[in-house]
């Protein structure tokens, strides 16, 4: 686990998001973000969506605590430049999966991470994922098991969605809803950076 003097918050309800990050063996506090999600803007990039949603919801937090590191996330499914969110039934669920199947998509997270004194950090990683073709059947069994509910592009594939994807390129956990190599290096740096300006103060 690493110490510090510094109180780090994760701005998400994601148990995916918290269980990533505590992988990273930093200690952090959970603070869910009252901001809603706006839909996309016409013709907006998915990056900049998910970068966009991710700033919201940090940005909320840290004006509750403006002496903490604050984490806001915000993951989309992306077709080419369709942005996919999370279904808004199980029914959508369905279109979302089919539009997947037989294709390769990108997984994109934008992070923001906000720190006191400092400007904040903005970013997003994208991930390509690509899917077998799956019949119909298979995917309406998948949606009658309830958990592509809450995921973006309807699936999740640390569950019964692994099976359908064929590969991927780039960061897997990025995929699950958080990029960790680089939230966690972020981290440190506003962490370290942090206490060597307190230092410097004394």
């Amino acid at each position: 686990m690493t110490v510090t003097h510094q109180k780090i918050i994760l701005a998400s309800a994601s148990p995916r998001r918290r269980e990533l990050l505590g992988l990273a063996g930093i200690a952090f506090d959970i603070v869910v973000s009252p901001v809603e999600e706006p839909a996309p803007d016409v013709g907006e990039h998915p990056a900049a969506y998910a970068a966009r949603m991710a700033r919201l919801k940090a940005a909320a937090v840290a004006a509750l605590h403006p002496d903490a590191v604050v984490v806001g996330a915000d993951s989309v499914v992306a077709v080419g430049e369709t942005i996919l969110g999370k279904p808004k039934d199980a029914a959508d669920a369905l279109r979302m999966l089919t539009l997947l199947s037989g294709r390769t998509h990108q997984v994109v997270t934008g992070c923001a991470i906000f720190a006191p004194g400092r400007e904040p950090k903005i970013f997003s990683v994208a991930t390509d994922v690509t899917m077998l073709a799956i019949s119909q059947t298979r995917l309406t069994a998948y949606v009658a098991t309830g958990e592509p509910m809450d995921k973006a592009g309807a699936y999740a594939i640390q569950g019964g969605a692994a099976a359908f994807v064929t590969s991927i390129c780039g960061s897997y956990t990025n995929v699950v809803g958080l990029p960790l190599a680089e939230v966690a290096t972020f981290l440190r740096q506003s962490v370290f950076n942090e206490q060597l300006a307190r230092t410097a103060e004394r």
